[in-house]
């Protein structure tokens, strides 16, 4: 582009000199013969004339033909520029593609679990330096393989689709969303203190999926834990999943039947 604006330049500061010059051919050779009355009778004015008059075409044909030629490279760079611009724009495109293949889960759009594990990584690195706190979250679909072998994998992938598109809304901006693999997801929550994750899980609840003329209600287990300082990401996942695997303890332990007591003989 700056090399057009050149071009450009040259052009219009050619063209302003053509004219300067093509004044000053005209008033040299006419004025004098002007001022020459002798000369005048005698024809030379109208020879005079005549051969500024041809040097004034001839000036003009010439720079006609410089204008043209300019204007023509003008238009080839532009051309040049367009195509690299869609060149580039193809680039983006297929680079848009492959970081979608490579971070983002094809299922849901959430993050995969290697994206997750590298923010994971760096969330924790800011944590430790700027001493903020950190919270992760995992979820985990209850009743999905049930789903998937009463009503099909078609019910099973629309509810993992729903439930990532809740979660999506659910958190800030600043949060990041992960499908670590079948039915469990991870949410990383910086600068949110374990107290204030009730918040994501109230806009968690209540989800159901319409599939085939029937509801399908989505519930899930779910365990949060802060990061503590001088543990490694392996650590820190390891306490939050034992806090997942306790509260599907205690979900199963509601749900399933209470034994009667077994009545005594009365002697």
């Amino acid at each position: 582009m700056r090399k057009l604006d050149r071009r450009q330049w040259w052009l219009w500061s050619s063209a302003v000199l053509v004219l300067v010059l093509l004044t000053i051919a005209v008033a040299s050779l006419a004025f004098p013969a002007m001022l020459n009355p002798q000369s005048i009778e005698q024809g030379f004015y109208s020879f005079y004339l005549n051969q500024a008059v041809r040097a004034l075409v001839g000036i003009v044909l010439v720079f006609a033909v410089y204008v043209v030629y300019q204007q023509t490279m003008i238009i080839r760079m532009r051309n040049q520029i367009s195509d690299q611009i869609q060149n580039l724009a193809k680039v983006q495109t297929l680079t848009d593609e492959v970081y979608k293949l490579a971070a983002l889960d094809q299922l849901t759009g959430l993050y995969n679990r290697r994206s997750g594990e590298q923010r994971l990584a760096e969330e924790i690195s800011r944590a430790v330096r700027y001493g903020r706190p950190l919270t992760i979250l995992l979820a985990d679909l209850d009743g999905l393989k049930q789903i998937n072998d009463q009503m099909g994998h078609a019910a099973g992938d629309l509810v993992l689709k729903g439930f990532s598109e809740r979660l999506r809304k659910a958190i800030r901006g600043s949060d990041l969303a992960v499908r670590l693999g079948g039915d469990e997801f991870l949410v990383l929550l910086p600068e949110c203190r374990a107290d204030e994750v009730r918040h994501v899980l109230n806009r968690l609840e209540g989800l159901e999926v319409d599939f085939d003329a029937k509801t399908i209600p989505v519930r899930f287990s779910r365990g949060w834990t802060d990061y503590k300082s001088g543990e490694t990401a392996e650590e820190f996942m390891r306490r939050c999943d034992e806090a997942l695997y306790e509260n599907k303890r205690s979900g199963k332990k509601q749900t399933e039947p209470q034994a009667s007591p077994v009545p005594q003989p009365t002697a």
